[in-house]
């Protein structure tokens, strides 16, 4: 049964959290290339998608964020795109088993059309070639994420969908303006993003990074009085990061996000989960809201 399936017999259902994170806990340094990890430390990527398996998580999403060959040549692993992406869904596969979800992960390249740092077609090629690995590895889903330029964003959406038979999700990083109205950091509206992705071709959309759970509520509003049909996932970070002494801390504790799960179900979301600076910890307490 696909996730689409689910939804529609009006389950909720509950994703990961942080992986950037945890594997930094692990020992990622900084530099290093988190996506190289799949090979290198393969038993250490499979913990934290069995820890979030073992927390409620329907959905465990893939160590491949970075992971497109425009992004790996900047560590001379381009050449090794489709044996990273590959493994990094097969180490989900492998703990997720049969029964639950495995969500390849998909971020932007860090190129930008507009100033003409690379083409279309190289964009295409490249998520295309993602994509292509991550159902090869056992993804039944691919998760595109904190996108904040609708073109990039449009051009990974139709790869995916031209290039596999997975389930698409689209993800847009908004932040506020105080006045109830959210853009992205290259000005795109949650309507906005609404119209280009369901023209694109996404099955789901949604919202990740950059807000905690509960300006997530006003994020879910704006994408709902746009449509109020299409399956939407929120993924919150564990509040807004504060530097303390050189170190990043995320202060929204488990309970505090699981509090806001009532108020996120109400403004119309079907796919739960967390970002940044959450943990295990914050899923499981999201899964016992939601009636786990």
């Amino acid at each position: 049964m696909t996730i689409l399936d689910e939804i529609k017999l009006n389950k909720v259902l509950l994703s990961d959290g942080a992986l950037g994170t945890i594997l930094q806990s692990k020992g990622l340094k900084p530099g290093e290339c988190p996506e190289l990890w799949n090979i290198s430390h393969r038993s250490d990527v499979r913990e934290i998608a069995e820890s979030y398996l073992f927390a409620g998580s329907d959905i465990v999403t893939t160590n491949s964020f970075g992971g497109s060959r425009i992004k790996l040549s900047q560590y001379g692993l381009g050449e090794r795109t489709s044996e990273i992406n590959t493994t990094a869904a097969a180490i989900c596969r492998e703990a997720a088993g049969n029964d639950r979800h495995v969500a390849g992960s998909i971020g932007p390249t860090g190129k930008m059309l507009l100033m003409g740092d690379v083409t279309e077609e190289e964009l295409l090629d490249s998520f295309s070639e993602q994509a292509l690995a991550l159902e090869k590895g056992g993804a039944d889903i691919i998760i595109i994420e904190t996108m904040s330029a609708a073109d990039e964003a449009v051009l990974a959406v139709k790869a995916a969908r031209s290039s596999t038979g997975c389930t698409v999700i689209i993800t847009m990083t908004f932040t506020g303006d105080g006045n109830g109205e959210y853009h992205t950091m290259m000005g795109i509206s949650p309507a906005e993003m609404v119209i280009a992705m369901k023209e694109a071709g996404a099955h789901i959309i949604g919202s990740n990074c950059g807000n905690g759970i509960r300006e997530m509520i006003g994020v879910t509003g704006a994408i709902r009085s746009a449509d109020n049909k299409i399956p939407v996932i929120i993924q919150a970070n564990a509040g807004i990061p504060e530097f303390v002494d050189g170190v990043t801390l995320f202060q929204e504790s488990p309970e505090m996000m699981a509090s806001f799960v009532p108020d996120l179900l109400k403004a119309g979301v079907n796919i739960i989960g967390g970002c940044c600076g959450t943990t295990p910890a914050h899923i499981r307490a999201i899964a016992k809201a939601l009636g786990r």
